[in-house]
């Protein structure tokens, strides 16, 4: 970015979205390669390892969408076989079939090497890193 002394340079909101971007968009392609859109891969990577599955609204939130485009997603999952309903109550649960579980089962090693090489380039600080970013997410105290 033009200018040292240029806000942006220094935002940390700024450098935490661009540094999202920047280490997400190879893999982004890996998916779109395979013809997988990435919030099909990111339900899939949160509800992997769910036995029980999640609630729409704490899957939409896990996967940084709207509810309502959630749901809709949900719609086109479930009509390719990649999720399923079940009904509590007033509340919809949603789980990984097995094209589901499948599905994540290939892309997670391939996730997994991606962030290998993206942490190797940063060595002893990589879980340092993490634990920063983990408490950034946390709920404020």
């Amino acid at each position: 970015m033009a200018g040292p002394d240029r806000f942006l340079n220094d935002y940390l909101l700024y450098l935490l979205a661009r540094a999202s971007h920047a280490a997400s968009a190879e893999f982004h392609a890996r998916l779109k390669a395979r013809g997988v859109k990435v919030p099909v891969w990111r339900v899939v990577a949160t509800l992997h390892g769910v036995p029980r599955g999640e609630m729409v609204g704490t899957l939409a939130a896990a996967c940084l969408m709207p509810q309502p485009t959630m749901t809709r997603l949900l719609d086109r999952m479930e009509s390719q076989g990649l999720i399923r309903r079940q009904r509590e109550g007033r509340h919809m649960r949603i789980l990984l079939t097995e094209a589901g579980q499948a599905l994540a089962e290939t892309l997670i090693p391939e996730a997994r090497r991606h962030e290998a090489e993206l942490l190797a380039r940063h060595g002893d600080a990589a879980p340092v890193l993490k634990a920063v970013l983990r408490d950034l997410i946390a709920p404020s105290r």
